[in-house]
């Protein structure tokens, strides 16, 4: 019985099985319940059990039919699924690939004839000035409205290349400190807006690309401008921590509610019913999407801190060299050691 039972497993493992004997051993009734059997009957046989047990086999047997056809049916249906987003995917991902070029095409040919009106207005302006024509202000004005759109062209350009492998990152060995005094002098030195700059007076040695760090520091304070009043100062600090530094840019102006802090660096995101200092643009939501992606190619990160009317930190942190890290921890323990000298020398 055993024997016949194991082949017809092999043979049809699906159909129930019934094993009728006249050996009543515990081992026999075992082994044919592992062999496949769905029961094991004794003789002599009793009609009404053997047609009940029949009844539970064959029900069994359906449902394991149709468990198996519902589960091929789901894995069916899985497996359309799967290839439906894959295709979605790929659609997605041609449809954003083709909008970043149409992005970098675009802004690339406005940039030219930019440029071209840009220079014509200087030359404008200067023989203006000199004649002190009435019409100078009109000039401005555009002047104003040329710099917003060649401002939103880079932005444009720098959005479709910054997360592409066109966009690299020349590093170059920079003090950092240097580089936030060069990039703010002149912003320092404007007697309509007060601009603090609080830097340690050692050097602080990164390696970065010294062109995307000065947009970085050049988007944060312009995101500063916007949001405060002329009156309100704008404090840009640099410090280290550990084995970084950090650049913080805070500002007294209108603040950002919380619900909408997490949203800051995402892309186009502008915060709504916040409003922007008059003769300033508001922009279409780009310039802390692409901080964010230059600090974080440099292998660091940017944070926000804000409460409603009271203004914002923006925080800057990126690595600092190995050199830099080993000549910090020395000042430290120098200090370290200093301090205990003078505690011993009072005692």
């Amino acid at each position: 019985g055993l024997t016949l039972l194991s082949r017809i497993q092999q043979v049809r493992p699906e159909t129930p099985t019934l094993l009728i004997t006249g050996h009543g051993e515990h081992d026999l009734a075992v082994q044919a319940l592992r062999g496949g059997a769905y029961d094991f009957i004794q003789k002599p046989i009793d009609r009404d059990y053997v047609v009940a047990s029949l009844h539970r086999a064959i029900q069994t047997h359906q449902m394991h039919r149709q468990l198996a056809e519902q589960r091929r049916a789901l894995e069916q249906y899985a497996r359309s699924l799967e290839e439906m987003v894959q295709a979605r995917t790929r659609e997605l991902v041609a449809a954003m690939a083709a909008k970043d070029a149409f992005l970098a095409v675009a802004s690339h040919e406005l940039k030219t004839p930019l440029t071209v009106l840009k220079g014509f207005g200087q030359l404008l302006h200067r023989r203006l000035e000199q004649e002190r024509s009435a019409h100078l202000e009109y000039l401005v004005k555009m002047e104003q409205a040329t710099g917003r759109m060649e401002l939103l062209a880079d932005d444009l350009l720098n959005t479709s290349l910054v997360e592409t492998d066109i966009f690299v990152l020349h590093r170059r060995p920079c003090d950092l400190v240097a580089l936030c005094q060069h990039v703010l002098r002149e912003y320092m030195a404007e007697p309509d807006r007060r601009l603090l700059l609080d830097t340690p007076a050692e050097p602080i040695e990164v390696e970065v690309d010294a062109e995307r760090i000065s947009q970085v520091l050049l988007n944060l304070l312009s995101n500063a401008r916007k949001y405060s009043s002329k009156e309100a100062p704008i404090t840009v600090r640099l410090e280290r921590q550990d084995q970084h530094c950090r650049i913080s840019m805070q500002d007294r102006g209108v603040g950002i509610p919380a619900e909408q802090l997490p949203h800051l660096f995402e892309r186009f995101y502008r915060v709504p019913g916040v409003e922007v200092q008059t003769g300033s643009s508001s922009g279409v939501g780009l310039g802390l999407y692409i901080v964010q992606k230059i600090v974080e190619r440099h292998g660091g990160h940017v944070s926000v801190e804000s409460r409603v009317g009271e203004g914002s930190i923006f925080s800057v942190s990126l690595p600092l060299t190995p050199a830099s890290v080993a000549a910090s921890m020395e000042q430290a323990a120098s200090s370290e050691l200093e301090s205990s000298i003078r505690e011993t020398e009072g005692t």
